[in-house]
């Protein structure tokens, strides 16, 4: 109680989130229930017959059961692994434009991106990839003497096109977040390891990546926690729902979606949300566990 009202002040400052997560995050918990029982709209949620884990059969007795969780992992891996790099990078280039006007415009520039909507993302791959009227095939394969490509009947591209997507879209948000973490670095440091006879690259690697080591692991944890889900705007909405692209771009998400419409199961949805979020929620506790476990070994020397 003494803590409670030392810190009585701070507390109410924090009373509206509380609130809001309560009535957003934790009140809707409810409703894993219905992973685990044969909805039926007439007998309600807790009317309905409880079935155990057969909607779970859904997901693991399914062909395509390792097909949707491969992709899903390892595009979730690459994305991580490229979008981490290049925003890193990115970041520590943008600390160095001194020109405040040119810092801003290519903050902005590269942000934007990430506020357009998927599906305006998808018209404009679209745009560059129509078969009759895309600039690829039109513009860019003819000056390089190369035949035409049928971008949405070919599986081997889209690894590679969803990648390039997912980076041009994502990486801005995370730029802007290493970029405040590199601005709040003193620059006294970078001023002795100057004085020292540092160069630009040594500075990068022993001043620069070390001081901004903790944000970098907030964020991979975070990304971590949500491998086993997939952006559904990138891998429904910019293959169009081609069904002959499928094997390379059918994920958990979409997968599930595509049930939900053509059966209408509710309950085999829901059991797909509850085994991504506590397959999630491990794998956080496990990497966390894994970097404390790093961290504490390296204090050791």
């Amino acid at each position: 109680m003494k803590r409670i009202m030392k810190y009585r002040v701070l507390l109410l400052m924090t009373l509206p989130a509380v609130v809001y997560f309560f009535i957003n995050n934790y009140l809707p918990m409810f409703g894993v229930v219905i992973a685990f029982k044969n909805i039926n709209f007439a007998d309600g949620i807790w009317g309905s017959d409880w079935i155990g884990f057969k909607n779970f059969e859904y997901l693991f007795k399914t062909n395509d059961a390792f097909i949707i969780t491969r992709n899903t992992l390892l595009y979730n891996v690459v994305f991580i692994v490229l979008n981490t790099v290049i925003a890193i990078a990115l970041a520590i280039m943008l600390n160095d434009i001194k020109n405040r006007f040119f810092s801003r415009t290519y903050q902005s520039l590269i942000l934007l991106p990430y506020l357009i909507s998927m599906v305006i993302v998808g018209y404009l791959v679209l745009a560059l990839l129509d078969v009759g009227k895309g600039y690829m095939n039109n513009t860019i394969l003819p000056f390089m003497g190369m035949q035409e490509i049928s971008w949405y009947s070919e599986t081997k591209y889209w690894p590679f096109i969803l990648t390039i997507v997912s980076v041009w879209k994502g990486v801005g948000y995370l730029c802007i977040i290493y970029l405040a973490a590199i601005i709040g670095i003193d620059q006294e440091y970078y001023e002795a390891a100057t004085i020292d006879g540092a160069n630009k690259w040594q500075q990068i690697k022993s001043i620069t990546i070390p001081l901004i080591m903790p944000v970098i692991t907030i964020m991979t944890l975070l990304a971590i926690g949500r491998i086993f889900y997939s952006d559904f705007g990138l891998f429904y909405q910019v293959p169009l729902n081609t069904g002959v692209l499928m094997p390379v771009t059918q994920t958990i998400d979409t997968y599930v979606y595509r049930a939900l419409i053509n059966l209408g199961d509710l309950g085999m949805s829901s059991a797909a949300g509850l085994y991504q979020a506590v397959v999630g929620f491990v794998l956080v506790l496990v990497s966390n566990y894994v970097v404390n476990k790093i961290n504490s070994d390296n204090a050791l020397f």
